[in-house]
Order: C-alpha cells, then sequence, then structure tokens
C-alpha cells in the first residue's frame, strides 16, 4: 500500500555505485538528519527519466538549502545506474531497488509496463526530519513528471 502523508516513512536499504564500488544506503540512518526526496523513475536512459534526472540533478542546490538530500530510484541495476548518471551528468544519488523491494514497499511496481514486468512507477516521497511522509504522489502514466512546485512547497513547511 502506497503511504499517504503523515503515515511513517518505511525505511529501506539499498546499494549504489560509485567510483566502481558498491556502497548500501541505509535510509533509517538518515532519517532526522535531513529532509528526505525519494524519486522513483521507471528505466535509466529514457527520455522522460533523463529530463527528470537531470533537471532535479541542476536544481541540487536548491535542494541542499531546504536542507533535503534527493535519492533517484529504479529498479535498473547499479552499475547501470553509474552509467546513466555519467553520461547524462546526474549529481543526485541514484539507488538500485533491483529486487524491486523497495518499489513494491512504497507501492509504486507496475505489473506490467511496455510489456515489461516490474517497473517502478513515477512516484515521488518527501520525508520530513520526523520520519513521517510530508508529500506523496504516484502516477500510473510514466510521462508524467511529479509536481516539484508542490514537492519543493513541503519542504518548505
Amino acid at each position: 500500500m502506497t503511504p499517504k502523508i503523515g503515515d511513517k516513512a518505511p525505511t529501506f536499504e539499498l546499494k549504489t555505485l560509485k567510483s566502481g564500488r558498491l556502497i548500501d544506503v541505509h535510509i533509517a540512518e538518515e532519517i532526522g538528519k535531513q529532509q528526505i526526496v525519494l524519486l522513483f523513475f521507471p528505466f535509466a536512459f529514457t527520455s522522460v527519466c533523463t529530463k527528470e534526472m537531470c533537471d532535479v540533478s541542476g536544481a541540487l542546490s536548491e535542494y541542499e538549502s531546504l536542507d533535503a538530500v534527493v535519492y533517484g530510484i529504479s529498479v535498473d541495476s547499479p552499475f547501470a545506474h553509474e552509467a546513466f548518471a555519467k553520461a547524462n551528468h546526474i549529481s543526485i544519488t541514484l539507488l538500485s531497488d533491483f529486487n524491486r523491494e523497495v518499489s513494491t514497499l512504497y507501492g509504486v511496481l507496475f505489473k506490467e509496463l511496455l510489456g515489461l514486468k516490474g517497473v517502478s512507477k513515477r512516484a515521488a516521497f518527501v520525508i520530513g526530519l520526523d520520519g513521517n511522509i510530508l508529500y506523496a504522489e504516484s502516477s500510473d502514466d510514466p510521462t508524467r513528471l511529479p509536481d516539484f512546485a508542490r514537492i519543493n512547497e513541503s519542504l518548505r513547511s
């Protein structure tokens, strides 16, 4: 079931690849340090996902000024994420939900998209310092970007 505003955010551990090393990111350890923006996206190297991750990377200083860290999450491997980030100058941390556990936990997994099973929906969640969901959005339309104005508004409140 998709978490709603006010719910305690489900915690998880996912992998990222930095300089050729797999690193575990534990969201539970990040709660209370900064607000957290989770951006689920369907596929690396697709036009809409590339635009989203590049736009957010370009606005990273704005998120940092709001005391927020941003993570992109998809079912792509950490190796694909590293290549995607390098090819497109993406500076946010990309987390691999290769086993589809977190997309399932957050209720944002397509049963099927374009004939492929188990793909993350385009979704956004903001987790406050207290670990509660401040903003939640999920779309069944993979071409529809999250409402970044509302995301930023939730970070300011």
